[in-house]
């Protein structure tokens, strides 16, 4: 169950995340999916993963990769520790293409229920690579 688990986490990051493949995202998320993590009054249900994804961090990053370091599973959760990069040519949450390469820290938990994502939890070092973009 627990290798299952990890199976799913890492399809995830490579299917939808990486290669941002829609029938991979709704094959991998229950439809009551909550986001913990998302920003309080902010949308927190399986639309609003894919929006993030799809409309903020690919359209951002060119050569987008993920890399897992360390999956850690307990029962229906996988604890990931992973790395995000990519190189900045495209509009990123508000500032232009800078070029710049990319790289986004990310320890995140998920809760799998029936081979599908149930909820998220997660810290990641975006706002430190918002501030480097932004020259402060």
């Amino acid at each position: 169950m627990t290798q299952a688990n990890k199976d799913v986490v890492r399809r995830f990051n490579t299917e939808v995340i990486v290669a941002g493949n829609r029938e991979a995202f709704e094959a991998l998320m229950a439809p009551d999916f909550v986001n913990r993590s998302a920003p309080s009054g902010a949308p927190d249900g399986p639309e609003s993963l894919w929006n993030t994804f799809q409309y903020v961090l690919r359209p951002a990053l060119s050569e987008l990769s993920v890399t897992i370091h360390d999956q850690i599973a307990d029962g229906n959760k996988v604890t990931t520790r992973k790395t995000i990069t990519g190189v900045h040519t495209g509009p990123f949450m508000g500032i232009e293409a800078t070029g710049q390469p990319i790289q986004i820290d990310v320890i995140d938990i998920v809760r799998v229920a029936d081979g599908r994502y149930a909820e998220h939890w997660g810290i990641n070092t975006l706002p430190s690579v918002l501030a480097q973009l932004k020259g402060g």
